[in-house]
């Protein structure tokens, strides 16, 4: 197979790293099916066309920037293979950041897969995320069948809801107070980073902003998506409190004219919640509103006359989480009860301190996690751990499937009990 090396890149390969990558060489990079985050009926995703010299040029500075972390493979000195981490934070149960590693931008050549070149490039990245004091890692599984068996395992779901104007119905048709306003991307591009960092601060699961977050909206209408929309809500006082993104794309297809994607909207009160959608929902000459990539416990279904006109179309795992450093990654979160678990960890190869017997003491005011010699009440893996971390996973349901195996009687009542969240965890975007 030739000599292989895993290790960082320096700036002079980074347009050779960037070639290899499925988003830049224009390869498939997601599986060929509806994506749950995609708001059109057509095939997703897209072709993309190879990226030119001139484009991968003006991505170098990111990838070299601080907060993200490169590492390649080569084989025979030809760079092959490319992933890297971004530094970030999510927030986790307690609504405290926990510092995390987003995987992202991960790619083989076709001609040199099945040789434990990715294995090799996560290791590294396992290693240097653990030694930046980043006790978690996550990303957004482009094929499910990939991830597992790195030790990730889904954490958060998202869904893709349809509803027909007709049946916009409100429980409450009286407009709530504030005001409501058409804006342009540049206005946008402000609401967004406003309005998401009070939303991180009261959602397990959302996580930072890359720097340059939204600074692809723009009003430029280049495909038959047409240009994006804008919508913001500000309080009777005039304090920003809503944003929302949508398009009305026209269709050659009779059926699907008329449709209003929902491309993300963000409240921090209820009023601007309802407010903006009351009016996606009954925008002139529409005929139905299509949100991708949604909360699974979306209000909205509670506030319409008919809950059962809110159709979930589309339903599919959202974030993907790993436990690197255990002890710190269970101490790092909060808990609303009181508990002790002795919990048996499986095998973790690739991340072996994470392996033994744990003593886990919680109470609200904080908690402990240390190695024993006591007899477990429970063993399961780190993939589970991983999708129970966050809150939104259930231990009774994980248990049926044989991924968690109890020792007393009321051990999974008992881990269900603390790590339950409510509402459910979501992040907004991915990385």
């Amino acid at each position: 197979m030739g000599e292989i090396e895993i290790r960082p890149i320096t700036r002079a390969e980074a347009v050779d790293y960037l070639r290899v990558l499925p988003f830049a060489n224009g390869l498939p990079n997601w599986e060929p099916a509806p994506a749950v985050w995609h708001g059109g009926p057509e095939a997703w995703p897209r072709p993309r066309r190879p990226a030119d010299e001139r484009q991968l040029l003006s991505w170098v500075d990111e990838v070299m920037a601080d907060n993200y972390h490169p590492q390649a493979a080569f084989v025979d000195g030809e760079l092959v293979g490319g992933s890297a981490m971004l530094s970030l934070a999510i927030t986790a149960p307690g609504l405290r950041p926990v510092p995390l590693g987003g995987v992202t931008a991960t790619g083989v050549l076709p001609t040199h897969r099945r040789r434990g070149l990715l294995r090799g490039m996560m290791q590294a990245m396992f290693d240097e995320a653990h030694a930046r004091g980043e006790p978690l890692g996550a990303l957004s599984a482009s094929e499910g069948g990939i991830y597992g068996r790195f030790g990730f395992s889904p954490a958060t779901m998202r869904v893709r809801w349809e509803l027909d104007r007709g049946e916009a119905a409100f429980l409450d048709s009286e407009p709530p107070p504030g005001s409501l306003r058409l804006v342009d991307a540049a206005t946008a591009r402000l609401a967004w980073p406003e309005i998401h960092a009070q939303i991180r601060q009261r959602r397990v699961g959302e996580l930072t902003p890359q720097p340059d977050q939204w600074a692809g909206l723009t009003d430029d209408a280049a495909t038959a998506d047409g240009p994006m929309r804008y919508l913001v809500h500000h309080d009777p006082q005039g304090r920003l409190d809503g944003v929302a993104n949508f398009r009305l794309p026209w269709s050659r297809v009779p059926e699907h004219a008329g449709t209003l994607i929902v491309e993300g909207l963000q409240a921090v009160s209820s009023d601007a919640y309802r407010a903006m959608w009351m009016l996606l929902t009954d925008f002139d000459l529409t005929r139905k509103i299509v949100a991708p990539s949604r909360p699974t416990d979306e209000p909205l279904r509670w506030l319409l006359r008919n809950p059962r006109a809110m159709r979930i179309t589309r339903q599919s795992d959202n974030l993907w989480l790993r436990i690197l450093d255990l002890p710190n990654a269970l101490i790092a979160r909060a808990y609303d009860s009181t508990a002790d678990l002795t919990i048996a960890v499986d095998a973790d190869p690739m991340c072996p301190g994470n392996a033994g017997v744990w003593h886990l003491a919680v109470t609200p005011e904080g908690a402990t996690c240390t190695r024993t010699d006591a007899r477990p009440d429970l063993t399961l893996d780190v993939q589970t751990l991983g999708s129970l971390y966050l809150g939104g996973m259930s231990a009774a349901v994980l248990a049926a499937a044989g991924r968690i195996r109890p020792h007393r009687s009321d051990a999974v009542g008992d881990l269900a009990r603390i790590f339950h969240t409510d509402p459910e965890p979501f992040n907004s975007f991915g990385f």
